[in-house]
């Protein structure tokens, strides 16, 4: 019962996306209608050319040629009417999955990151993409076939009807069994192909997953493990898959069978019926093409509802991506920073991933404008999770962050992200030209501009060195650039923006020595007065700063200057000569 709410509910959602598009299918039918009516025409054609033949030498050839002329125009006109209802039906569809993937591509960009932790990337691209073109399979041939049958099986019963009621008795009384044939496959290949979809799912989120960290694999001999892991995701979705096949192929033989036992029905009380007289001969002819006519959209009809049902399969996985609850919206009249100064408040703040795992605990911290706030720490302690707070990506579970005075929870996002330009370890660029990706904060920067930042970011020179200079095309990722290439183009993309707080988390880890002390002489000039949080494990980039916190457990346990906290002989100290003087680090 839940399975069928379920595609019941789905269905209904489909027909509201095609909601908009209610012309095009008004006309698909009609087109339908006439071309099912022209085809079911003929056999009354052929009927009548039968009955102009009455024996040797005893054929009407004047009213036969009319007739063949007929049957060849109205064929033609039904071939014409079926092209344009099959164009209707793909602008139909095509416009149906364009709003779909539309919509999950939006929906998308409004998760919370919980979500995006949670499930791999490569399985939320194939809800997005692979689903999708499963649908659009599934409705495109249920357009083209569902219309012309049902209508071909409402026309000839009607003339069949008309033509003689005693013969269609034995088409009404076998059609039931044609139906309880599909709705037995009905049943049972839905939860098969959404089966099939979640295998398929996972599968590519493997692939993309090795193929994205291909020199990781390699480099640690991982090849033969992830082809284990491939070959049994793949032989699963083999058997899933041909499970599914297995029984939406029972349908063709079995409509097939019931065919046959209808047309010799048919041909059998209509050759008794024409010796009695009740039909003449062109009669039954006409009778029995349309009881072969009658019979055939169930063929089709089953074959529609297997794809419909793996086309409702993967549009359920879209809406459910759909309908993943999105990140909290913005406030009614929400609070905006034109010109922040820089003065950040965390009060009691705390946070967890998980309820069980508490991570930040009643974190307190004030910075002055302009100061320059290191955080350093072990891994796991919270330092990236303080900076994920900051920017409003995750919700504190407690507490409060204010700017200015200003509740960040009281601001809109992209207020709240426009005074923060980050740098962080993990490089991204996107496909596009250099001046592209270091101008997505202002795609409005002028050339000189953009070469500018870059100049301050020590990226002019690689760049100038490459085939077209800023206009070189990256690849995705950033193609064939060293990650120490990316994270300064990154680097120049802050620059060229220079908003009012600056986060850097681990930005120069990728840069060599030499390369890093230019960075930290670019970053000293942007970072004068602008409050800066700086995320780092090499402490000699961080010396400079006017409170370094260090964290433990999601907890300030050290706070002070440089100076300060190597006075003090605690945990910074030994975190300091660990890296200065070789001593392995103790209770930290």
């Amino acid at each position: 019962m839940a399975k069928s709410a379920d595609r019941r509910r789905t269905l209904g959602r489909v027909l509201r996306y095609m909601g908009p598009y209610r012309l095009h299918l008004c006309g698909a039918l009609l087109l339908a209608l006439i071309s099912v009516a022209l085809q079911l025409y003929i056999p009354i054609l052929v009927g009548n050319a039968v009955d102009c033949i009455l024996g040797p030498n005893q054929v009407d050839f004047s009213a036969l040629a009319s007739i063949l002329g007929w049957i060849g125009l109205v064929a033609a006109a039904s071939a014409l009417a079926q092209w344009c209802m099959g164009e209707l039906n793909n602008r139909v569809t095509y416009s149906v999955v364009r709003d779909v993937r539309q919509a999950a591509f939006v929906h998308m960009q409004t998760l919370p990151l919980s979500y995006l932790d949670r499930y791999p990337h490569g399985q939320t691209v194939s809800r997005v993409i692979a689903d999708v073109d499963q649908f659009a399979d599934g409705l495109l041939l249920g357009f083209s076939q569902l219309f012309t049958g049902v209508m071909t099986i409402l026309g000839t019963l009607f003339f069949m009807l008309r033509l003689s009621w005693q013969i269609s008795l034995v088409v009404i009384l076998l059609t039931p069994v044609s139906l309880v044939v599909a709705e037995f496959v009905a049943t049972r290949t839905y939860a098969m192909f959404q089966r099939q979809s979640e295998i398929r799912g996972n599968q590519t989120a493997m692939i993309d997953e090795t193929v994205g960290q291909m020199k990781v694999v390699q480099a640690f001999g991982r090849q033969a493990a992830c082809q284990a892991e491939f070959d049994q995701v793949n032989e699963e979705l083999r058997k899933c898959s041909l499970r599914a096949i297995f029984f939406s192929s029972i349908t063709n033989p079995s409509t097939r069978f019931i065919n046959a036992l209808v047309y010799a029905g048919v041909g059998l009380v209509g050759a008794l019926s024409s010796m009695a007289g009740g039909i003449t001969v062109g009669g039954l002819t006409t009778f029995l093409s349309y009881a072969n006519q009658y019979t055939k959209p169930f063929n089709e009809i089953t074959g529609v509802v297997t794809e419909l049902q793996n086309a409702l399969a993967c549009a359920g996985r879209v809406f459910a991506l759909i309908d993943e609850p999105a990140q909290p919206p913005d406030p009614e009249n929400p609070v905006v920073l034109t010109d922040p100064r820089g003065q950040v408040d965390i009060q009691d703040l705390s946070f967890s991933y998980q309820p069980d795992k508490p991570l930040i605990q009643h974190f307190q911290l004030h910075v002055e404008p302009g100061q320059r706030v290191a955080i350093v720490g072990p891994t796991g302690c919270g330092k990236t999770t303080m900076i994920n707070l900051l920017m409003g990506f995750y919700q504190p579970d407690q507490g409060d962050i204010a700017i200015d005075g200003v509740s960040t929870q009281a601001m809109g996002r992209e207020n709240l992200r426009q005074c923060f330009g980050m740098v962080l370890q993990d490089t991204w660029l996107k496909s596009g030209t250099i001046r592209e990706n270091i101008a997505m904060g202002r795609p409005q920067a002028t050339d000189q501009e953009i070469e500018a930042a870059a100049r301050a970011a020590h990226a002019h020179g690689f760049i100038r060195r490459l085939p077209q200079g800023y206009r070189t095309v990256l690849g995705e990722s950033g193609g064939t650039l060293s990650q120490g290439q990316k994270q300064l183009l990154c680097i120049a993309r802050v620059m060229l923006c220079l908003p009012p707080m600056l986060i850097l988390d681990e930005a120069t880890s990728s840069i060599d020595t030499r390369t890093e002390l230019k960075i930290q002489q670019a970053f000293d000039r942007m970072m004068e007065g602008r409050t800066s949080f700086i995320v780092a494990h090499r402490l000699s980039t961080i010396q400079e700063a006017d409170v370094i916190l260090v964290m433990e457990n999601g907890r300030i346990v050290e706070q002070g200057s440089h100076a300060q906290l190597l006075a003090r002989q605690g945990a910074y100290a030994r975190l300091y000569e660990s890296q200065f003087a070789g001593k392995p680090v103790e209770n930290f």
